[in-house]
């Protein structure tokens, strides 16, 4: 079977490489440069008969606990397809090792066109940003946990890790937005093809998909933490107010201790027979007196 489409994975590509897939597929100066190093920012750059797309899509990275930014790259033709990857560990590379092991998938992606070859990257893709969100999803459930377990002293610094997992998640992924969009309105279907349009729906459905489940894991660790935030409030005022209260206990206590400490002639009660109990029966009264106060007041 003739194969009408070219899919073409490199690898960190080396200038070597660069100039020979510009000689094969006719690349425009400005792209071959770019493909020689990792950009910081995604964009779509228009050509006259090619695109190219920079993506970045974040992965979990365990030392850091945090999700960091693995770049993508795509140029696009009418009859090619060339990805390049910048980290061994960039989730493209899961989509290769798929094709390799799927002769069915394999086919669809080198077989027919170059927007279904797009969609299917694009979309395995984005299926591995999903996956990359199990993990907050299962801190989150055990954060939850813990906050009813009282636990939440233990519980803020995860916290404080998720939210900046989110924080980073959402940079690496939110400017695919603005890429998309650019897909939409500068007609990619000069190169692909009108049956292209529907593919570019789905890849944007899978793009918001991510979002979607991001923004929805961002709303509920916003509220486990205000609610972490109020239990500790709540602990804290409770220890406070407890404290304020032996105080209040211990100072007429301190104070007739005080007065019949004084060196003076003539105390009340000392020197009498059983005055040290008489002492200690007052300031037991006016301990009790106070608790029943408190009581009544319901401060206890």
């Amino acid at each position: 079977k003739k194969i009408k489409f070219a899919l073409v994975n490199v690898e960190s590509p080396t200038k070597e490489e660069i100039a020979e897939l510009q000689k094969k597929y006719g690349l425009h100066i400005l792209v071959a440069e770019e493909l020689l190093q990792p950009t910081i920012r995604p964009k779509a750059d228009f050509y006259e008969n090619l695109v190219y797309l920079i993506l970045h899509f974040p992965v979990y990275n365990i030392k850091k606990r945090t999700s960091v930014s693995k770049e993508v790259d795509f140029v696009l033709g009418r009859n090619f397809i060339i990805t390049a990857g910048y980290d061994p560990a960039a989730p493209l590379n899961e989509f290769f090792k798929i094709v390799q092991a799927d002769s069915s998938l394999k086919e669809k992606c080198l077989g027919k066109t170059g927007g279904l070859t797009l969609f299917f990257i694009l979309k395995q893709l984005y299926g591995f940003s999903l996956r990359e969100i199990d993990h907050i999803q299962a801190k989150i459930e055990k954060i939850e946990e813990n906050i009813f377990k009282n636990k939440e002293k233990e519980t803020v610094r995860q916290i404080s890790f998720i939210k900046r997992d989110i924080l980073d998640f959402n940079r690496i992924i939110k400017p695919h937005e603005m890429v998309l969009k650019s897909l939409e309105k500068n007609e990619t279907e000069k190169i692909f093809g009108k049956k292209f349009t529907p593919y570019l729906n789905d890849i944007v459905g899978e793009y918001f998909k991510v979002r979607q489940l991001i923004e929805n894991h961002k709303e509920v660790i916003d509220t486990l933490y205000t609610t972490n935030e109020s239990l500790l409030s709540t602990k804290t005022n409770e220890v406070i107010k407890n404290l304020t209260i032996m105080a209040f206990l211990t100072f007429p206590l301190m104070l007739l201790s005080s007065i019949f400490g004084m060196n003076t002639r003539y105390l009340p009660f000392v020197g009498k027979k059983g005055d040290f109990w008489l002492i200690i029966a007052i300031m037991a009264s006016t301990t009790l007196a106070m608790l029943f106060v408190f009581k009544k007041k319901k401060w206890l």
